[in-house]
């Protein structure tokens, strides 16, 4: 693997760079896009394995209903507190790599994918 690339020139030690770096930041590696963790699943596939226990052949099953969510309420002094949610996304579109090897006219597409998303929402 250590000389693999994927089919966007994203390295293998651009994966493990940041783990190997900075040893003490958890499990440190970074998939360049999707096709990444078919690339180095060898190593990805370990790793989800025994982080999230979830293996290769397994079923990730989403249910985005919020109203299925089981969280405890804030008590009354922490809730006080909270001005504003904010969400952090880092993940990329299929067809597309992440930042790291993202060329310029690839971000201006997913710009205009996103946008078109975000303005069809109503409510």
């Amino acid at each position: 693997l250590k000389d693999a690339t994927d089919q966007y020139g994203f390295k293998f030690k651009s994966t493990i760079f940041s783990g190997a770096k900075h040893t003490d930041s958890g499990v440190g590696v970074y998939a360049g896009g999707h096709l990444s963790y078919y690339q180095f699943g060898a190593l990805f596939d370990r790793i989800i394995q025994f982080y999230h226990g979830h293996g290769p052949s397994d079923k990730h099953v989403s249910d985005m209903n919020p109203d299925k969510l089981n969280t405890p309420e804030f008590p009354d002094d922490e809730a006080k507190m909270i001005n504003s949610v904010r969400i952090r996304v880092a993940r990329n579109l299929a067809d597309y790599p992440m930042g790291t090897v993202i060329t310029k006219e690839q971000r201006e597409a997913v710009r205009d994918k996103v946008l078109a998303a975000l303005n069809s929402f109503t409510g």
